[in-house]
């Protein structure tokens, strides 16, 4: 048997966000995850025209992490709750379909397409369409995910504040808040 080593390629050099100004761009590729994680797998993320918010003061930026255009960590009820912002080109499989995996990572069952409208809140904010659901688990240490989608420039964005429903719950004005500042980046 012969065995090669291959070094590892450099991860790229990812652009910090600061907490009031856009989003760092570019696409990024997923990491060797190790075992039981995914594999060295490229995954595309938007390019083009990207969106640009502004974040309360009282949140951190977190670490850039592979596919995320940003992460915020908030406190909230004496704890704190996470919000990941990604974006992938095209539709990525429709918003049925990631509204349906979201309600999986709190689980709840999926939707049909007939009850959907009635499980979001569409907003144009900024002439941009966001699509908004709120889902909150049943299980013992019930999850909350309050969530924005945002289809723009060819590719789809995703706002999702995650944690335990009752400090997701209390962050909610606040991240309804920074929704409003959402908008189309300057060139």
């Amino acid at each position: 048997m012969t065995a090669y080593a291959v070094p590892k390629e450099e991860d790229p050099a990812m652009p910090l966000a600061s907490a009031a100004g856009p989003a760092p761009a570019g696409a990024q590729a997923m990491p060797d995850a190790g075992p039981g994680g995914m594999a060295a797998t490229a995954v595309p993320t938007a390019e083009g025209p990207g969106l640009a918010w502004t974040a309360p003061a009282g949140w951190t930026l977190g670490a850039p992490a592979p596919m995320r255009k940003a992460t915020y960590v908030i406190p909230a009820g004496g704890g704190t709750v996470e919000l990941t912002i990604t974006a992938f080109p095209g539709d990525v499989g429709g918003e049925l379909a990631n509204v349906n995996r979201w309600r999986g990572q709190v689980q709840l069952a999926p939707l049909a397409a007939d009850e959907l409208a009635g499980a979001v809140t569409r907003r144009d904010q900024n002439g941009l369409p966001l699509t908004i659901v709120d889902f909150g688990g049943s299980a013992a240490k019930a999850q909350r995910i309050l969530g924005a989608i945002v289809p723009y420039g060819g590719g789809t964005w995703f706002f999702k504040l995650t944690g335990p429903d009752a400090l997701v719950a209390g962050a909610k004005p606040e991240f309804l808040g920074f929704l409003e500042t959402i908008r189309p980046a300057q060139p």
